[in-house]
């Protein structure tokens, strides 16, 4: 017998939601910081300034993916 299409879909509980989306945060800010790293390997400057630019926007980035998904949650 196949599926009604009156059937609620399942939904994923809302811990697991968020466990992701730590997940997520942790893993955008890294990939940031260590591509700041990486660039600023490249360039021998003294100054980390490669590593300040890009581990801002990952956390600004990876804060704005937050907002948009407490947005939808609405």
């Amino acid at each position: 017998m196949a599926k009604s299409e009156n059937q609620p879909k399942r939904q994923i509980p809302t811990w697991a939601k968020y466990m992701g989306l730590s997940f997520q945060l942790f893993g955008v800010i890294g990939l940031g910081t260590w591509l700041g790293w990486w660039i600023q390997q490249q360039s021998e400057m003294k100054f980390p300034v490669w590593i300040l630019v890009f581990s801002f926007l990952s956390v600004v980035l990876a804060f704005y993916q937050l907002w948009v998904s407490m947005k939808q949650d609405r």
